[in-house]
């Protein structure tokens, strides 16, 4: 009796591919995954971001110029999208998030470098996200010591200098340090925030139902929305708990400059943990039992870490992952956290990711309360 025996190890086998048949959801999830994952890395994820907005403010229109502007056209890091007149247009452009740099060309940009005095071109940078910037700042020095050499034939080739016949100087705005913890700990907000409020939601609900509890909820007069309001608003101070000691930590342990509102922040962080409950109550409704709710909530996840600017550049990745990871409240709630703490942007520079924020709020609890009505019935 004690010998190993084939047959029933074989009839275990055959029982476990049984199970996992059955339980189509758990294995969607097993294949899903994976496949996800090797979409997002080995397509959407990209850490040398090309083609970034920018915007040129030319005062000088001489040929000089409009050799650097055409450079700058031509080069795989700089897409020019705007073309600005005024200083206060150039860092409201920054301050939006419009733009990732602005190229400032002087008014005696052509007769300073004809005079071979090395006029000084100003590249101005959101540095609030160090990776996106980096290459592009690399490359615009290595343009310095080449595009002109076409436009400085004969007696001014002198001025082909081995560091460039023009100065280029970087001015990073919001990190000019480029100091890593400035991006990722408010990001970490986010992250913390969905991970928590969808995994531990989808779990109470699902918890609920596999003990019979249910039931009880069922013979009572309590409708839809109400079980749904009423289970969501513990955890939303569980989330402001966490808002709070992410923002301590921030300030405290790394140093991060909280430049905006904290009241507008926290303000904001209402609608996101509300977002992310309502998430959480759509995947208990569909799942089974309590493995199949965490996941559905580790597929909502992953896209969260991955599509949303907080690990890789947002602006980096492929249009269609740009079109995915818009669809996700995380990538809005980074812009406007960053945005606050790091820029001190108010209720209307915000605003443009606010309302798909509370878009997918409305649409998460439309999608949570009719599947809760299904479940009750």
């Amino acid at each position: 009796m004690n010998r190993f025996a084939f047959h029933r190890f074989w009839a275990i086998v055959l029982k476990e591919f049984i199970q996992m048949k059955r339980d189509r959801v758990t294995f969607a999830m097993m294949i899903g995954i994976p496949l996800m994952q090797l979409m997002l890395f080995g397509f959407a994820i990209n850490s040398d971001p090309r083609h970034l907005p920018t915007a040129i403010r030319a005062a000088d229109q001489g040929p000089f110029a409009r050799t650097l502007v055409q450079a700058l056209r031509t080069s795989d890091y700089f897409q020019i999208v705007h073309e600005a007149e005024t200083e206060t247009e150039t860092q409201r452009l920054l301050q939006l998030g419009d733009v990732q740099f602005v190229i400032n060309i002087p008014e005696d940009f052509s007769r300073k470098l004809l005079r071979g005095e090395r006029p000084t071109v100003l590249v101005e940078a959101d540095a609030t996200d160090p990776a996106a910037t980096g290459p592009a700042l690399a490359a615009v020095n290595t343009l310095a010591s080449s595009i002109f050499n076409r436009d400085l034939p004969g007696p001014l080739a002198r001025l082909q200098a081995k560091a460039g016949p023009v100065d280029f100087r970087i001015h990073a705005h919001y990190n000019p340090e480029n100091i890593t913890q400035y991006n990722v700990v408010p990001g970490l907000m986010g992250v913390v925030l969905t991970l928590t409020m969808v995994v531990i939601t989808a779990l109470a609900i699902t918890r609920e139902r596999e003990r019979g509890t249910m039931e009880n909820l069922l013979a009572t007069p309590v409708r839809p929305f109400e079980v749904m309001a009423g289970k969501i608003l513990p955890y939303i101070a569980v989330g402001y708990i966490q808002v709070t000691l992410i923002l301590v930590a921030a300030r405290c342990l790394f140093g991060v400059p909280m430049v905006g509102s904290l009241p507008l922040l926290y303000a904001v962080a209402l609608f996101f943990i509300a977002a992310n409950l309502a998430m959480g109550i759509t995947c208990s409704t569909l799942a089974k039992n309590q493995l199949q709710a965490v996941q559905m909530a580790v597929f909502f996840f992953l896209p969260s870490i991955l599509l949303t600017g907080f690990m890789f550049p947002f602006r980096g990745m492929p249009e269609w992952a740009q079109a995915v990871g818009s669809c996700l409240p995380n990538t809005h709630f980074l812009r406007i956290v960053r945005g606050i703490l790091l820029k001190g942007n108010g209720p209307l520079e915000i605003a443009p990711e606010l309302w798909p924020l509370l878009l997918f709020l409305v649409v998460a609890m439309a999608v949570g309360l009719k599947r809760y009505r299904r479940t009750l019935d």
